[in-house]
């Protein structure tokens, strides 16, 4: 069976948010951000948006598109969205800033307030490669379930609550959204002439320090009458995390070429993740890929995690990048440390 992509959807926060508006508020300046990640600007969450919010938008986005509406009415677009929604079976949210610790997840947040009340719905922790991982899920449920046919996947981040405002090193590399695409199962048979049709996923455990949210689990628990020194932020080893992302994007695609019995010249597009500009560049150049094959968006939405890559895509979708046949690679690599990647015939 194939498992097609049939519409895309992207929402960021209002507000954004310059390196010069950063360097107004900590010890850091543009030159020094742009030069070192390739970020120009971020956007973020007022305080009273969470992470379901930012999905519930991309996913109407994307519902819309999938229901053939193409229009800029925000009242049409939520009636063609949650008429559509209906026909959903299969909701997958992937993110590490959840609305909620640990119940409920995000994604049943998600399907209630979109209308999807056919959907199972669940969340996926797998850091920067949650979409990748998400993808992958969803059409495994679409595939042993027969009686399902549609999904609904999303990459959801409010990065900037999770944020040490004192650690410039972390701090201008974060920003905030959500991306999401509606897959659907077409035929019986897998035919790789459409759709998702290889992913490849990896994780490496042992590195599981390097990228870590150490306070709020069962590890470090609150204790009554405790002095909280430290709150449930992002701490990176810079280097490690460099090195590992590096290796793991060159890996993944020279793996997913070998594996589909392709070369650099039939790929239409590589959509990575959005880590750093730096990072992506050294794998570039490891493996001789044209810059031009290379999608790069993180100078304006900077690193919004497991949302980059469904941003992106919606992004190249919507302004007539992607055609009807392109041959995509996603590729993705974050905490956990996981990583991994898709190929897909658009």
């Amino acid at each position: 069976m194939a498992i097609n992509f049939i519409g895309t959807g992207r929402a960021v926060p209002s507000k954004k948010v310059s390196n010069d508006d950063l360097a107004a508020r900590i010890d850091t300046s543009d030159e020094w951000i742009r030069s070192h990640t390739g970020i120009g600007s971020r956007y973020h969450a007022d305080e009273s948006v969470a992470c379901s919010d930012l999905a519930i938008e991309a996913a109407k986005n994307a519902l819309a598109m999938a229901a053939g509406y193409t229009g800029d009415d925000p009242a049409q677009r939520d009636s063609k969205a949650a008429e559509f929604a209906e026909t959903i079976d299969v909701i997958i949210l992937a993110t590490a800033t959840a609305d909620f610790f640990g119940t409920p997840s995000t994604a049943c947040i998600v399907q209630d307030k979109i209308g999807a009340k056919n959907a199972a719905a669940m969340d996926i922790t797998a850091g920067c490669t949650g979409f990748v991982y998400g993808l992958e899920t969803a059409a495994g449920l679409l595939c042993v379930g027969k009686e399902r046919k549609r999904a609904l996947v999303i990459g959801s981040e409010i990065l900037s609550k999770m944020t040490n405002w004192e650690d410039r090193n972390t701090c201008v590399l974060f920003g905030d959204g959500a991306g999401a695409a509606v897959l659907e199962k077409t035929g019986e048979c897998c035919d790789n002439k459409s759709g998702l049709i290889k992913t490849l996923l990896y994780a490496d455990g042992s590195g599981r320090d390097s990228l870590v949210m150490r306070r709020g689990g069962s590890r470090s628990p609150y204790k009554k009458g405790e002095t909280v020194d430290l709150g449930i932020w992002i701490e990176m080893n810079g280097q490690e995390v460099y090195n590992f992302a590096v290796g793991a994007m060159t890996s993944t695609i020279e793996q997913l070429i070998k594996e589909c019995n392709i070369n650099i010249d039939d790929i239409s597009w590589i959509v990575p993740h959005q880590a750093n500009a730096r990072i992506v560049k050294a794998a570039r150049i490891r493996l001789k890929i044209p810059a031009e094959k290379v999608y790069m968006n993180i100078e304006e939405y900077a690193n919004t995690s497991a949302a980059t890559i469904p941003i992106a895509l919606d992004e190249m979708n919507r302004s007539g990048k992607l055609k009807k046949g392109d041959l995509i690679l996603t590729v993705g690599f974050g905490g956990g440390l996981t990583y991994g990647g898709n190929i897909i015939i658009w």
